[in-house]
């Protein structure tokens, strides 16, 4: 705001900015970097025990010799879309008037690349503040197919993630849990005008989805953790390069000791091979 147009009321100001006045008014509240602190904690713990619900982390955070109450966990907690129901981050909520589809992996037999496609959504920790991570996997394979960064949780970078693994192949069946950004008309859609099988989770079957579970474990505690991102474009960077040694160069036991890309593909990476994902922001 220009301090010398004393003649022009804040009001005014405000318009003519396109701003709500309350935002002049707002001052950042002293705590918000214990805050985010707190929130480092609490992502690690619920990473390795995803069952800590608020009391549980509350007195977790007490025994670690955090002084917090319950009001603030549960506050953090929503914030980052973490919630003990499920023994995994509720980063998808979900929304009633989308039609849920049933799910159509129990019992199927996976043999081959491109039979399912998997998503899902995560929250990743900056070192100060956060972002969500979502990624498209092949179930045979492990392989990665795309993956996008996002400020929030609306649709848009989970539909761009979508074409974008399209243009490389298309899935006889696509399987997500059931929240908003894939039950949506526009995502559903992508994949029926595919002809694709669209399958979701049974709500609280953590393991409808095991492997998507499995690969956010792995991403955290072998890079996230060991490099705190200062900003976006560095966790873009980040992700991109251990997305793309993930996919060529790290090999899986459950995968007979081969990389996603050799099964995926069918042959080995070839060295410095380019993982040409771009998360957008």
């Amino acid at each position: 705001m220009d301090e010398e147009h004393k003649m022009i009321s804040i009001s005014r100001q405000c318009k003519l900015l396109g701003l709500n006045r309350s935002s002049y008014y707002y001052k950042p509240e002293r705590n918000d970097s214990y805050n985010e602190y707190l929130m480092r904690f609490i992502d690690e713990q619920y990473t390795r025990r995803p069952t800590f619900g608020v009391e549980k982390m509350t007195d977790w955070l007490r025994l670690q010799g955090q002084k917090v109450n319950e009001k603030r966990i549960r506050r953090l907690m929503r914030k980052m879309g973490l919630y003990a129901i499920y023994p995994k981050p509720r980063t998808s909520k979900s929304c009633p008037e989308h039609k849920i589809y049933p799910y159509l992996l129990r019992g199927l037999r996976i043999d081959h690349p491109n039979q399912v496609w998997s998503t899902d959504i995560t929250y990743i920790r900056l070192l100060h503040g956060f972002v969500y991570l979502v990624v498209i996997m092949d179930w045979f394979s492990r392989y990665v197919l795309s993956w996008k960064l996002s400020i929030s949780l609306e649709k848009e970078f989970c539909l761009e993630a979508l074409r974008e693994a399209l243009i490389i192949s298309t899935p006889e069946i696509f399987n997500s849990d059931q929240g908003a950004q894939f039950t949506s008309l526009e995502f559903t859609g992508i994949l029926k005008a595919a002809e694709i099988q669209i399958s979701m989770d049974g709500r609280g079957r953590v393991y409808d989805n095991i492997f998507v579970e499995r690969l956010w474990r792995t991403v955290k505690y072998d890079e996230v953790y060991l490099h705190d991102y200062i900003s976006v474009p560095l966790a873009r960077k980040g992700l991109g390069d251990y997305f793309e040694f993930y996919n060529t160069e790290r090999p899986h036991a459950s995968l007979g000791g081969k990389t996603p890309h050799h099964l995926y593909f069918g042959i080995p990476a070839a060295r410095n091979a380019s993982f040409a994902q771009r998360a957008l922001i």
